[in-house]
């Protein structure tokens, strides 16, 4: 049930505007193997974390690179998923070592979709003319989407489906990045983190009951609040990435150490996008 708030805003106007400001929770179980957020040994251009899971090794839910190019992905809720489907990681990691641009890598995704279990990809390029960034939902429309300016918020359903839960906290989110402009850097990450912790249950909510079905009512009050908290299951890394008007990336990874929710660790990566 990972989610994703974010503002785009390809051509910010005014002094200390963003052109993004994105906000997410990886939700997974605890004792899924994974590393933490860092450039990659191999390749120090690429920012992420990276699962391990035996047969799954090198995918990603989230990662950014040095020359603009982003990427998130979520996963859609269904009661049953077809076990020998592929692994969805890898979906972030093509995106993020290719050269193609986003809109035209969603196109050839949404080719491919039936493969996967349902999910969500959201891809962007940061160091074009200009900004673009694109959606593809495998269980929405055919085609993927340019994104217009705006504030969105991303689930495990379709693009701003109105979850009570991804409704509450669009509405954190947006209160806080409003005054963006007027509080430090350090100040954001860490109100935005606060959001991304909110455990305050939405319900009820027939639309995600509905969606989930089976699956999803056994445990659905540990499901409706932003930050989800289930036994050895939930949320264990927050991530917050901004990128200024001048191309400097601050990437924030907050993450849960040995299955246990009171230990975290924060690590703060800044860099240049290269022009």
């Amino acid at each position: 049930m990972c989610i994703i708030f974010f503002k785009f805003d390809p051509r910010p106007v005014t002094k200390n505007a963003y052109r993004l400001i994105l906000a997410a929770n990886r939700d997974e179980f605890y004792h899924r193997p994974s590393k933490l957020a860092d450039f990659w040994g191999s390749n120090n251009d690429i920012l992420s974390g990276l699962d391990m899971e035996s047969g799954k090794e090198g995918g990603t839910w989230l990662g950014i690179n040095k020359r603009g190019k982003f990427a998130a992905l979520t996963n859609y809720l269904q009661p049953k998923i077809d076990l020998h489907a592929k692994g969805r990681g890898s979906l972030v990691t093509n995106f993020l070592t290719s050269e193609i641009d986003s809109f035209s890598y969603l196109k050839k995704i949404s080719a491919e979709g039936h493969l996967y279990n349902g999910f969500n990809l959201l891809a962007a390029d940061f160091n074009t003319k200009e900004d673009v960034m694109c959606y593809y939902g495998s269980k929405g429309e055919q085609e993927p989407l340019i994104l217009n300016p705006g504030v969105y918020g991303l689930s495990c359903s379709l693009l701003d489906t109105p979850w009570k839960k991804l409704q509450h906290g669009k509405k954190l989110f947006a209160d806080i990045i409003r005054k963006s402009q007027d509080i430090a850097r350090d100040d954001l990450v860490q109100e935005l983190i606060k959001v991304m912790n909110n455990e305050e249950q939405q319900l009820p909510d027939p639309a995600i009951e509905e969606q989930g079905k089976e699956f999803v009512r056994p445990i659905l009050s540990s499901y409706s609040a932003v930050c989800v908290r289930c036994n050895g299951y939930g949320t264990r890394t927050n991530t917050i990435v901004l990128i200024d008007g001048k191309g400097q990336v601050t990437f924030t990874e907050r993450t849960m150490l040995n299955s246990d929710i009171t230990q975290w660790k924060t690590s703060v990566y800044q860099f240049e996008l290269q022009r």
